[in-house]
């Protein structure tokens, strides 16, 4: 991506609080991110894909690769500076649910930044496995909502919500006639602000929608106090640049990880 699409890009990101969708990985390097996870996917099965396949960033080698991989870090430089952490990452597969059934599998309308007890801007990067789209429920945004600040959420009511903290923004506090999706091919990416309000309804289509979400912070970034949810970072990963900031994030790399920026 050149410098002045790079401009373009960080302009219309910090308007919007989004932007999607960016290429990042070859035809080749999409089959073969499917392939990997297919195979992390059979190990540890269907239910623990979901939600609970957290920070494989330090445990396998593919995974860091991909989160480092220079065509997903220059947009993401673009936005937060030279000096980067890797600050957590999840694979989130949401799978099929019939359109006879009653069941519902969806992410309820919040924000990343309110559960993460950090001062400082998040960029969150959802990294497509598989192609995402309106049949199989991609993420859906709602544009500018991250200039509000933290907005107050309460417990969602309906069932199905797959946010382990089971939360939802107040509805009075969004306008959903004003979401957007954001469609992302295999291999492709979005990014979108901490503080931008987001969800995704239940796949109803016949294909699994996969994606690994990655977050990353500026080195000027820091931990804070959250009574509401007290926040470790066991698996914080020095990306790109270096960290000279009093911010108690350490380099979590694992040895084997050298070819840092």
């Amino acid at each position: 991506m050149s410098t002045k699409n790079l401009k373009t890009l960080r302009e219309i990101f910090d308007k919007n609080g989004f932007f999607c969708p960016i290429d990042v990985l070859s035809s080749q390097e999409a089959l073969a991110l499917k392939k990997n996870f297919d195979r992390v996917e059979n190990r540890f099965g269907e239910e623990k894909a979901t939600y609970s396949m957290h920070n494989l960033h330090v445990k396998e080698e593919w995974v860091l690769r991909l989160a480092t991989h220079p065509n997903l870090l220059a947009p993401l430089k673009a936005i937060l500076g030279p000096n980067m952490i890797l600050l957590d990452s999840r694979f989130i597969c949401k799978y099929p649910v019939g359109a006879e059934e009653e069941k519902e599998a969806f992410v309820a309308w919040h924000q990343d930044a309110r559960y993460w007890g950090l001062e400082g801007d998040v960029v969150s990067v959802w990294m497509a496995v598989d192609d995402a789209d309106d049949d199989n429920a991609c993420m859906q945004v709602i544009p500018g909502t991250h200039k509000n600040g933290i907005l107050k959420h309460v417990t969602e009511s309906k069932e199905g919500n797959l946010l382990s903290t089971n939360q939802t923004i107040s509805q009075e506090l969004y306008d959903t006639s004003k979401a957007v999706s954001c469609p992302v091919k295999a291999g492709q990416m979005s990014l979108h602000h901490g503080l931008l309000v987001h969800g995704s309804g239940t796949n109803r289509s016949n294909r699994r929608r996969c994606g690994y979400v990655i977050r990353y912070v500026s080195t000027t970034a820091r931990p804070i106090e959250d009574p509401d949810r007290p926040r470790s970072f066991p698996a914080t990963v020095l990306v790109c640049g270096k960290n000279t900031n009093q911010n108690s994030f350490e380099d979590n790399s694992p040895e084997w990880f050298t070819w840092r920026e």
